[in-house]
Protein backbone atom coordinates (compact mmCIF):
# COMPACT_ATOMS: atom_id res chain seq x y z
CA UNK A 1 0.00 0.00 0.00
CA UNK A 2 1.30 3.44 -0.95
CA UNK A 3 -0.77 6.52 -0.25
CA UNK A 4 -1.99 8.36 -3.33
CA UNK A 5 -2.69 12.07 -3.69
CA UNK A 6 -6.42 11.31 -3.57
CA UNK A 7 -6.09 9.38 -0.30
CA UNK A 8 -3.89 12.08 1.17
CA UNK A 9 -6.43 14.76 0.25
CA UNK A 10 -9.26 12.77 1.84
CA UNK A 11 -7.36 12.49 5.12
CA UNK A 12 -6.28 16.13 4.93
CA UNK A 13 -9.85 17.33 4.37
CA UNK A 14 -11.07 15.31 7.35
CA UNK A 15 -8.32 16.86 9.48
CA UNK A 16 -9.25 20.38 8.30
CA UNK A 17 -12.87 19.82 9.31
CA UNK A 18 -11.76 19.15 12.92
CA UNK A 19 -9.27 21.97 13.48
CA UNK A 20 -10.88 24.57 15.78
CA UNK A 21 -8.07 25.24 18.27
CA UNK A 22 -5.86 28.13 17.08
CA UNK A 23 -2.88 26.88 19.10
CA UNK A 24 -3.28 23.44 17.51
CA UNK A 25 -4.57 24.47 14.09
CA UNK A 26 -3.86 23.11 10.62
CA UNK A 27 -0.59 25.05 10.48
CA UNK A 28 0.62 23.17 13.56
CA UNK A 29 -0.39 19.93 11.84
CA UNK A 30 1.57 20.79 8.69
CA UNK A 31 4.66 21.74 10.71
CA UNK A 32 4.46 18.40 12.54
CA UNK A 33 3.97 16.56 9.24
CA UNK A 34 6.95 18.22 7.55
CA UNK A 35 9.18 17.68 10.59
CA UNK A 36 8.18 14.01 10.65
CA UNK A 37 9.04 13.63 6.96
CA UNK A 38 12.44 15.20 7.67
CA UNK A 39 13.08 12.84 10.59
CA UNK A 40 11.92 9.78 8.64
CA UNK A 41 14.31 10.40 5.75
CA UNK A 42 17.11 8.68 7.65
CA UNK A 43 14.98 5.79 8.96
CA UNK A 44 14.43 3.19 6.22
CA UNK A 45 11.97 0.92 8.01
CA UNK A 46 9.33 3.60 8.54
CA UNK A 47 5.81 2.88 7.29
CA UNK A 48 5.26 6.15 5.46
CA UNK A 49 1.50 5.65 5.02
CA UNK A 50 0.99 5.17 8.75
CA UNK A 51 3.25 8.12 9.53
CA UNK A 52 1.53 10.52 7.13
CA UNK A 53 -1.94 9.58 8.38
CA UNK A 54 -0.92 9.75 12.05
CA UNK A 55 0.65 13.19 11.60
CA UNK A 56 -2.34 14.60 9.75
CA UNK A 57 -4.84 13.24 12.28
CA UNK A 58 -2.93 13.48 15.56
CA UNK A 59 -4.89 16.47 16.93
CA UNK A 60 -8.40 15.82 15.60
CA UNK A 61 -9.56 15.07 19.16
CA UNK A 62 -8.63 18.54 20.42
CA UNK A 63 -12.12 19.98 19.95
CA UNK A 64 -13.67 17.29 22.15
CA UNK A 65 -10.99 17.71 24.82
CA UNK A 66 -11.40 21.48 24.80
CA UNK A 67 -15.16 21.09 25.37
CA UNK A 68 -14.53 18.84 28.38
CA UNK A 69 -11.00 19.46 29.67
CA UNK A 70 -11.19 17.27 32.76
CA UNK A 71 -12.49 14.02 31.32
CA UNK A 72 -11.26 13.66 27.74
CA UNK A 73 -7.71 13.10 26.47
CA UNK A 74 -7.38 14.37 22.91
CA UNK A 75 -4.76 11.76 22.09
CA UNK A 76 -6.97 8.87 23.16
CA UNK A 77 -10.19 10.11 21.56
CA UNK A 78 -8.29 11.34 18.50
CA UNK A 79 -6.78 7.90 17.96
CA UNK A 80 -10.22 6.33 18.09
CA UNK A 81 -11.61 8.90 15.64
CA UNK A 82 -8.72 8.35 13.24
CA UNK A 83 -9.14 4.57 13.43
CA UNK A 84 -12.84 4.76 12.60
CA UNK A 85 -12.25 7.24 9.78
CA UNK A 86 -9.53 5.15 8.16
CA UNK A 87 -11.64 2.00 8.36
CA UNK A 88 -14.41 3.91 6.58
CA UNK A 89 -11.87 4.60 3.81
CA UNK A 90 -11.14 0.85 3.48
CA UNK A 91 -7.76 0.94 5.22
CA UNK A 92 -6.48 -2.44 6.44
CA UNK A 93 -7.40 -2.95 10.08
CA UNK A 94 -3.79 -3.40 11.23
CA UNK A 95 -2.64 -0.19 9.55
CA UNK A 96 -5.59 1.77 10.95
CA UNK A 97 -4.86 0.33 14.40
CA UNK A 98 -1.20 1.33 14.03
CA UNK A 99 -2.25 4.93 13.30
CA UNK A 100 -4.54 4.85 16.33
CA UNK A 101 -1.69 3.70 18.57
CA UNK A 102 0.68 6.38 17.22
CA UNK A 103 -1.84 9.12 17.97
CA UNK A 104 -2.70 7.73 21.41
CA UNK A 105 0.99 7.87 22.42
CA UNK A 106 1.96 11.30 21.08
CA UNK A 107 0.96 13.40 24.10
CA UNK A 108 3.68 14.88 26.34
CA UNK A 109 1.55 14.58 29.48
CA UNK A 110 1.08 10.84 29.25
CA UNK A 111 2.46 7.67 30.76
CA UNK A 112 1.82 5.88 27.46
CA UNK A 113 5.23 5.93 25.79
CA UNK A 114 5.43 5.51 21.99
CA UNK A 115 6.66 2.06 20.98
CA UNK A 116 6.81 1.83 17.18
CA UNK A 117 9.23 3.93 15.15
CA UNK A 118 6.29 5.74 13.55
CA UNK A 119 4.90 6.62 16.98
CA UNK A 120 8.31 7.87 18.10
CA UNK A 121 8.68 10.05 15.00
CA UNK A 122 5.21 11.56 15.51
CA UNK A 123 6.02 12.21 19.17
CA UNK A 124 9.29 13.90 18.25
CA UNK A 125 7.79 15.97 15.43
CA UNK A 126 4.99 17.17 17.70
CA UNK A 127 7.43 18.08 20.47
CA UNK A 128 9.58 20.02 18.02
CA UNK A 129 6.64 22.37 17.68
CA UNK A 130 6.91 23.01 21.44
CA UNK A 131 10.58 23.96 21.16
CA UNK A 132 12.25 27.27 20.40
CA UNK A 133 10.38 30.44 19.50
CA UNK A 134 7.40 28.62 17.98
CA UNK A 135 6.86 26.64 21.19
CA UNK A 136 6.73 29.82 23.26
CA UNK A 137 4.41 31.56 20.78
CA UNK A 138 1.99 28.63 20.74
CA UNK A 139 2.02 28.35 24.52
CA UNK A 140 1.16 32.03 24.92
CA UNK A 141 -1.71 31.64 22.46
CA UNK A 142 -3.04 28.62 24.33
CA UNK A 143 -2.71 30.33 27.72
CA UNK A 144 -4.88 33.13 26.36
CA UNK A 145 -7.44 30.67 25.03
CA UNK A 146 -7.96 29.04 28.41
CA UNK A 147 -7.65 32.39 30.24
CA UNK A 148 -4.50 31.51 32.15
CA UNK A 149 -2.23 34.43 33.08
CA UNK A 150 1.29 35.26 31.99
CA UNK A 151 2.44 34.95 35.61
CA UNK A 152 1.19 34.53 39.17
CA UNK A 153 2.79 36.23 42.17
CA UNK A 154 3.53 34.56 45.48
CA UNK A 155 2.62 36.17 48.81
CA UNK A 156 6.04 37.83 48.97
CA UNK A 157 5.57 39.33 45.51
CA UNK A 158 7.84 37.10 43.43
CA UNK A 159 6.81 35.26 40.28
CA UNK A 160 5.73 31.65 40.87
CA UNK A 161 7.66 29.67 38.30
CA UNK A 162 7.57 26.05 39.48
CA UNK A 163 4.16 25.45 40.97
CA UNK A 164 4.30 26.82 44.49
CA UNK A 165 0.77 25.64 45.26
CA UNK A 166 -0.92 27.99 42.79
CA UNK A 167 -4.42 26.83 41.93
CA UNK A 168 -4.13 27.83 38.27
CA UNK A 169 -1.25 27.67 35.84
CA UNK A 170 0.62 30.45 34.07
CA UNK A 171 3.05 30.78 31.18
CA UNK A 172 6.02 30.72 33.55
CA UNK A 173 4.80 27.53 35.21
CA UNK A 174 4.10 25.89 31.86
CA UNK A 175 7.56 26.82 30.61
CA UNK A 176 9.23 25.19 33.61
CA UNK A 177 6.96 22.14 33.51
CA UNK A 178 7.10 21.42 29.78
CA UNK A 179 8.91 23.83 27.48
CA UNK A 180 12.17 23.81 29.43
CA UNK A 181 12.22 20.03 29.61
CA UNK A 182 11.06 19.12 26.11
CA UNK A 183 14.68 19.05 24.87
CA UNK A 184 15.36 15.92 26.91
CA UNK A 185 12.38 13.94 25.63
CA UNK A 186 13.24 13.13 22.01
CA UNK A 187 13.63 9.59 20.67
CA UNK A 188 15.40 10.34 17.37
CA UNK A 189 18.78 11.95 16.78
CA UNK A 190 17.48 14.19 14.00
CA UNK A 191 14.72 15.70 16.15
CA UNK A 192 17.10 16.19 19.06
CA UNK A 193 19.54 18.08 16.84
CA UNK A 194 16.81 20.38 15.49
CA UNK A 195 15.49 21.08 18.98
CA UNK A 196 18.89 21.86 20.48
CA UNK A 197 19.48 24.33 17.68
CA UNK A 198 16.31 26.14 18.77
CA UNK A 199 16.82 25.93 22.52
CA UNK A 200 18.90 29.10 22.99
CA UNK A 201 16.11 31.25 21.55
CA UNK A 202 13.60 29.90 24.06
CA UNK A 203 15.95 30.23 27.03
CA UNK A 204 16.87 33.81 26.14
CA UNK A 205 13.21 34.79 25.75
CA UNK A 206 12.18 33.25 29.07
CA UNK A 207 15.09 34.78 31.00
CA UNK A 208 14.56 38.17 29.37
CA UNK A 209 10.85 38.19 30.13
CA UNK A 210 11.42 37.08 33.71
CA UNK A 211 14.04 39.82 34.20
CA UNK A 212 11.89 42.57 32.69
CA UNK A 213 8.86 41.76 34.84
CA UNK A 214 10.91 41.30 38.02
CA UNK A 215 12.76 44.58 37.56
CA UNK A 216 9.51 46.40 36.85
CA UNK A 217 7.99 45.20 40.12
CA UNK A 218 11.10 45.85 42.20
CA UNK A 219 11.65 49.36 40.84
CA UNK A 220 7.97 50.20 40.86
CA UNK A 221 7.43 49.20 44.48
CA UNK A 222 10.46 51.16 45.63
CA UNK A 223 9.31 54.29 43.80
CA UNK A 224 5.76 53.84 45.05
CA UNK A 225 6.93 53.60 48.66
CA UNK A 226 8.88 56.83 48.19
CA UNK A 227 5.80 58.59 46.85
CA UNK A 228 3.47 57.51 49.63
CA UNK A 229 3.41 59.08 53.05
CA UNK A 230 3.43 57.24 56.35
Amino acid sequence: MQMTHIEYNEIENYMLSKMQDIAHDQHHVYRVLYAAIDIAKSIDETDKDVLLAACLLHDIGREKQFANLDNICHAKIGGKMAYEFLLSRQWPIQKALHVKECIAAHRYRSDRAPKSIEAKILFDADKLDASGAIGIARTLIYEGQVMEPLYILSENGTIIADGGGAEISSFFQEYNYKLKNVYDSFFTDRARAIALNRQRTAVDFYNGLFKEITQNYENGRNHLDALLGA
